[in-house]
């Protein structure tokens, strides 16, 4: 029972064991890493592929107003968005800025009570009114968030391809 081939055959088992859970633990992290790597950020890219609005330039229009809350908006598999709630003199408009990894890279930070100005393409989303942003100015800072087609500049590719 306790003979020289015994301790080998425990010996290998041990090592197969071991080779198994880092296996486990390579396949794990692998899979984690293209899941990270395929997921599309929020707002990435708008359109049929996505399910998400398409940036219009025909409907392109500018707002003027305070941001009374801002939201991180979870997307379907997509990562998060940063999405404003901005008070003009007429009404409280949902602005869709982009995602929270490209905002915080940029380092463009809102907070409650910012004076913003906005513009963007109206959309229409699950019946809500809410604007795609192009660009944001915020005292003297002038983000721009899209080109003038409308392609976000956190994509790496244009629309459509």
């Amino acid at each position: 029972m306790g003979g020289p081939a015994a301790r080998v055959a425990r010996g290998n088992e041990r090592r197969i064991v071991r080779i198994l859970r880092n296996l486990e633990a390579v396949i794990l992290m692998v899979a984690v890493t293209l899941a990270l790597s395929t997921t599309v950020p929020a707002q990435a890219g708008q359109g049929p592929s996505t399910g998400g609005p398409r940036y219009d330039a025909k409907t392109e229009t500018t707002i003027s107003g305070v941001v009374q809350e801002v939201k991180e908006v979870v997307g379907a598999g997509q990562g998060t968005g940063i999405h404003l709630l901005v008070k003009t003199s007429d009404a409280v408009v949902e602005v869709h800025v982009g995602p929270s990894w490209y905002l915080e890279q940029q380092k463009y930070v809102f907070t409650k009570g910012d004076q913003v100005k906005v513009t963007g393409s109206k959309a229409k989303i699950s019946d809500i009114d809410v604007i795609l942003a192009r660009e944001i100015t915020k005292g003297e800072n002038i983000w721009i968030l899209r080109d003038a087609q409308g392609i976000p500049r956190w994509s790496r590719g244009k629309r459509g391809q």
